[in-house]
C-alpha cells in the first residue's frame, strides 16, 4: 500500500499516522520526494480500511500495489534512486558510471595496468572476477582469496572503488573491503544468498539470469531488499534466446521497463550480452541512448591471452574510443 501525503504535512501529524499504521503490524517506509512524501506499506495490509485513510485531512492519495515487488516499486519510491558507491562516485538518478576492467584477476602487473588505462578513460568502478562461475569444470575458476588480495592492492594504488562477483555465503568474510558486490546471472535465484546480502549495508549489483523475466528479476531484488540493504544496481546481461550469432541476446527494452517499474539504477552489461568484441561499442551506445544509468565493460590488456571471455573483451584503446562516444551520446542528450 502507497500512502501520499500532502504537501506541507507537519512532522508530527505523519509520525502519529506512521505510529498507527505500524500497529497493524506492517512496516513503513518513508520516501521524502522533491513535491511530495510518500509512505509505504509492506506486510498484510488487508485489515487497514483504505477509505478510512483517505479521508484524513493530511493524505493526498492511498494506492494499493498490485504488484509483488513492494520496495523496488517506484510506486513505494517515485524519485530514482542515487546510491553512492564511494567518496565522489554515485550510480542513478543522472549519475552515470563507467564499470570496466577484465574477466577474471590474472595477476597484480595485469590488474594495475588495466586499472590505470580504464580510470584515464573515465571508468570510476573497476570490475575483476575473483570467483568465477564456468560451465566446466575444467575451465580457469578464478583465483579465489588471492584474487580478492590483488583487487583490494590495485584499489589503494590507484584509489579505484573495486566490484567482483560473490558465489558462496562462506565468502562473504573475504568481501568487506569490496565496494560493490556482485550477484553473477547464475545465482540470480540463490534466496539464501540473497537474504544474507540483505543483512549487510554495501552495494548489490544484481544480473538478470539467463531465462529469466523482468518480474523474477525485480523479485530478487526485493529478497535483497527486504532484508534491510536497499542499494540495489540492476543489471542487464542479455538472454539466452534462438540466436547462435550473439553469446546472448541483449534486451535494451529492459532497460526502459525497469526504469518505468523500479526506481533503482540500471547497469547494461553488453560485453557479456555479445560476447564479440566488436559488438561491444554499438550496444553499449544503444544503451546508453535508452536511458542506462551505467556500463560494464570487460576490458583486458591482452585480450587473445585472456584466461576468461578474450573475445568479448576490448583492449584499454579500443575501452577509450567508446567511452568517449559513450560521453558525446550523452553530452548531446543532454543538450535536447
Amino acid at each position: 500500500m502507497i500512502i501520499a501525503l500532502k504537501r506541507n504535512t507537519p512532522s508530527g501529524e505523519r509520525e502519529r499516522l506512521i505510529s498507527w499504521l505500524e500497529s497493524y503490524g506492517v512496516r513503513t517506509h518513508v520516501s521524502e520526494g522533491e513535491y511530495q512524501t510518500v509512505i509505504g506499506l509492506v506486510g498484510d495490509t488487508t485489515r487497514i480500511d483504505t477509505d478510512l485513510i483517505g479521508g484524513l485531512e493530511i493524505v493526498e492519495s492511498v494506492t494499493r500495489i498490485s504488484e509483488p515487488f513492494k520496495k523496488a516499486n517506484r510506486k513505494f519510491h517515485p524519485d530514482d534512486t542515487v546510491i553512492r558507491i564511494a567518496e565522489g562516485t554515485a550510480i542513478g538518478g543522472g549519475h552515470f558510471q563507467f564499470i570496466a576492467g577484465p574477466c577474471s584477476v590474472e595477476s597484480e602487473e595485469q590488474m594495475e595496468s588495466v586499472a590505470e588505462a580504464v580510470k584515464k578513460s573515465g571508468a570510476r568502478v573497476l570490475r575483476g572476477g575473483a570467483f568465477k562461475p564456468r560451465t566446466s569444470p575444467y575451465d580457469f575458476q578464478g583465483l579465489h582469496e588471492e584474487g580478492i588480495r590483488i583487487l583490494l592492492e590495485t584499489k589503494r594504488r590507484t584509489g579505484l572503488p573495486i566490484i567482483t562477483e560473490i558465489m558462496d555465503i562462506a565468502h562473504l568474510p573475504l568481501f568487506e573491503q569490496v565496494d560493490v558486490i556482485q550477484v553473477g546471472a547464475r545465482n540470480m535465484q540463490n534466496f539464501e544468498l540473497l537474504k544474507e546480502l540483505g543483512r549487510i549495508d554495501k552495494p548489490i549489483l544484481l544480473k538478470r539470469g539467463l531465462a529469466n523475466n523482468l518480474k523474477e528479476l525485480l523479485m530478487s531484488a526485493e529478497y535483497i531488499m527486504a532484508g534491510g540493504n536497499e542499494r540495489v544496481i540492476l543489471c542487464e546481461r542479455g538472454i539466452r534466446t534462438y540466436e547462435t550469432y550473439t553469446r546472448n541476446t541483449l534486451d535494451l527494452s529492459a532497460v526502459a521497463v525497469l526504469h518505468e517499474l523500479s526506481h533503482l539504477p540500471v547497469v547494461v552489461d553488453p560485453s557479456h550480452a555479445t560476447g564479440h568484441a566488436r559488438y561491444v561499442r554499438p550496444m553499449a551506445l544503444a544503451a546508453a541512448a535508452c536511458g542506462a544509468d551505467g556500463l560494464m565493460i570487460e576490458v583486458h590488456n591482452d585480450p587473445p591471452h585472456a584466461l576468461c571471455d578474450g573475445p568479448q573483451s576490448l583492449t584499454p584503446a579500443q575501452f577509450d574510443e567508446v567511452a568517449r562516444a559513450v560521453k558525446k551520446l550523452l553530452e548531446a542528450m543532454e543538450g535536447d
